[in-house]
């Protein structure tokens, strides 16, 4: 089938249009936002593992929150944001670019003023122009800021909903930390309204990092964590996107693998679907042909996201096929001593540096709760790409 008419969205949010399940997650979201649209902020945390859909989530509740409940909205995305001075310049930026196309705009402008400037080709998009003191300002008078560009929207708007995603880095500052504790603490004494929410979107672990840093904000957070798809979620999310553009039916014997190998990963589904429409011939998709698409998708999926380090690593040939013996068993966890047997003599000189290193990379940690030697893939999404490999090196083996 033709490449460029694949309904699948590798390396993309998910469009609305192809969202699939999360509606008990999609309630509590909104439950969110409606209560800061009736003048209550509220501040929660999407947490979930790389590649569960996250930032799909709060799109799809975003795009929903302004068409439903008269809210507007920015997405920021914080990745390399090097401290608190970033982080207010990106978010009142996004604030600004994310309205241009939208009845309130000119309020949004009118309320940043002369900071405004045009850019790009023939000053087709916008930007906030802001000195150093005035971020500085920005940082300690982030809720009074908030609270007069609510009040610049309320004709227009009840709420504002910010998306503040991919806090990686800002997971360990403790200025951050301190921040966000002294911007709830100064919400909840002022005693007024105020229509915000503020959605925190990361890892568990860093919400984790968060608390060790500031503990009161374990008692913050709305937490909403976002689980993998269930089986039937998954096959219902395939079966939906084939028939979007054109009338493809799968086959039995070629959704089953699909299904096993996504893991409930929707960034591993629209790999795998990608992969295997590029393949199929006809409107009916086999099993060999899911089964050509999802090796195809191993590499795509390696390069993709495993981090660099851990990609150099497992150029080794012998690290390489270890990990492949280790992940043919679709459990995530797995003993020292039944992997050691399953060896060649070469690949049992290196189990235990492969073990270290592959601890150092954070790809595997040690299961303290089961026996001794006992380990566990600290991801599912590093899981799921080693049984790809697992299944291409068999594949392999036949030709």
């Amino acid at each position: 089938m033709l490449p460029e008419a694949s309904p699948f969205t590798p390396g993309q949010p998910v469009p609305i249009e192809f969202f699939v399940g999360r509606i008990a997650e999609v309630e509590r979201l909104r439950s969110l936002v409606r209560a800061a649209a009736n003048g209550r902020f509220k501040i929660g945390f999407v947490a979930g593992e790389r590649g569960i859909g996250k930032s799909s989530l709060v799109s799809f509740v975003r795009h929903l929150g302004e068409r439903e409940d008269a809210i507007a909205s920015a997405h920021i995305f914080l990745g390399g944001s090097s401290g608190l001075q970033d982080m207010v310049r990106r978010t009142f930026d996004r604030i600004l670019k994310d309205s241009i196309d939208k009845p309130w705009y000119d309020k949004v402008k009118g309320f940043f003023g002369e900071h405004v400037r045009k850019v790009g080709l023939f000053g087709a998009s916008v930007e906030l122009n802001l000195k150093s003191d005035e971020l500085d300002s920005l940082v300690s008078d982030f809720v009074p800021s908030l609270r007069r560009l609510t009040v610049q929207l309320k004709d227009e708007r009840k709420a504002l909903l910010l998306i503040m995603d991919d806090i990686n880095g800002l997971a360990d500052s403790i200025e951050f930390a301190n921040w966000l504790k002294s911007v709830v603490d100064q919400i909840a004494t002022d005693n007024q309204p105020m229509p915000v929410c503020l959605l925190i979107v990361g890892l568990e672990e860093r919400r984790q990092s968060l608390i060790k840093l500031q503990p009161s904000l374990a008692r913050v957070f709305d937490v909403i964590e976002i689980r993998p798809w269930s089986e039937t979620e998954t096959a219902q999310f395939y079966e939906e996107t084939f028939r979007k553009t054109a009338v493809v039916n799968v086959q039995e014997d070629a959704l089953t693998p699909m299904v096993n190998f996504t893991g409930g990963l929707p960034v591993i589904a629209h790999e795998i679907g990608d992969a295997v429409w590029r393949v199929a011939k006809t409107a009916l998709i086999t099993g060999a042909e899911a089964l050509e698409g999802i090796i195809k998708a191993a590499d795509i999926i390696g390069l993709k996201f495993l981090e660099p380090q851990v990609y150099q690593a497992i150029r080794s040939p012998r690290y390489r096929s270890i990990l492949r013996k280790i992940a043919e068993n679709t459990l995530t966890s797995f003993r020292r001593k039944e992997i050691r047997a399953r060896l060649t003599d070469d690949e049992a000189k290196v189990l235990d540096n492969f073990l270290n290193k592959m601890k150092s990379l954070g790809v595997i940690c040690v299961e303290n709760e089961a026996s001794a030697g006992s380990y566990r893939f600290a991801n599912e999404l590093h899981h799921l790409y080693f049984r790809l490999e697992a299944l291409r090196a068999k594949g392999e083996s036949k030709n």
